[in-house]
């Protein structure tokens, strides 16, 4: 299987249980964080949808300096708005990534901070940093909804709360 064929089955498939998590986001919740030095729900939501886009920037730039372009989320208030923003992102990422070549994966891509190189990369090295950071940081969630008593969906199988659910329907 060539690379982007397998990039774009795993991207699709990754999106699927995105959805279902963010949609679980409850709207009076979005402030709300764990700990201090966790990110707050809506902030932890915001860079999930947001992070297929890191696909469409790896595909069409060279690199991305914080240095002239800062960080600036978008902000975000409910469930409407995130998945709306998740959507977006991820039919923009996707549309790249089936337009693109073997050759342009191969073209390398840096972050930086004005003169601190934070990482070289080839493009596909970025693509797939992109859908692993989608996949950890969806995790994140998962354990901040937990923490706040919401069933998980599941990621690759069915999750406890599921299982649960198919044992109280058989009894």
């Amino acid at each position: 299987m060539e690379i982007i064929k397998m990039f774009l089955k795993e991207f699709d498939e990754e999106a699927q249980t995105v959805r279902k998590m963010l949609e679980r986001v409850p709207n009076d919740k979005y402030d709300w964080q764990p700990h201090p030095k966790s990110m707050t729900i809506r902030r932890l939501a915001t860079h999930i949808a947001e992070l297929p886009a890191w696909v469409t920037m790896a595909l069409t730039t060279d690199g991305l300096d914080f240095a002239n372009n800062p960080y600036e989320p978008v902000v975000i208030n409910n469930n409407t708005e995130l998945l709306a923003y998740f959507e977006k992102n991820f039919a923009d990422g996707r549309a790249q990534l089936a337009a693109t070549s073997e050759e342009v994966l191969e073209q390398k891509w840096v972050l930086r901070n004005g003169d601190a190189v934070y990482m070289t990369n080839t493009k596909a090295e970025v693509v797939r940093v992109s859908i692993s950071q989608i996949i950890h940081h969806r995790a994140q969630l998962g354990v901040f909804l937990r923490l706040l008593n919401i069933p998980i969906p599941g990621s690759y199988g069915p999750s406890a709360d599921e299982v649960e659910f198919e044992l109280q329907e058989q009894e």
